[in-house]
C-alpha cells in the first residue's frame, strides 16, 4: 500500500511511505506531468514491512509530480505537490 507523501506541497524534500506484505522486487518511480521519468528513487528488492523513502527535488523545477510504485502484484499511484 502506498501512502501519500509528507510533507505535501514540499521544497525540496519529502517522504515518501509504503507497506509491503511480502518480500518483493519494488519499483518508485517519480514522473513529470508530460509522462518522462524524473527520478528512481527505489528499483530492487525490498523486504515486508513499511518502509520510508526521502525524495530530494531539488533538482526539478516547481510543479505537480506523479510517484507510481509497482510491484508483480499491484500498481498504485499518487500525486505531489513541488513548490520553489
Amino acid at each position: 500500500m502506498l501512502g501519500q507523501n509528507f510533507p505535501n506541497p514540499f521544497n525540496p524534500a519529502t517522504n515518501i511511505s509504503f507497506a509491503l506484505p511480502k518480500s518483493t522486487y519494488v519499483k518508485l518511480i517519480v514522473y513529470d506531468m508530460l509522462g518522462r521519468e524524473v527520478a528512481r528513487p527505489v528499483d530492487g528488492q525490498l523486504a515486508a514491512g513499511y518502509h520510508t523513502v526521502t525524495w530530494d527535488a531539488s533538482r526539478v523545477a516547481s510543479g505537480i509530480y506523479i510517484y507510481r510504485l509497482s510491484t508483480a502484484e499491484f500498481v498504485q499511484i499518487r500525486r505531489m505537490v513541488v513548490v520553489k
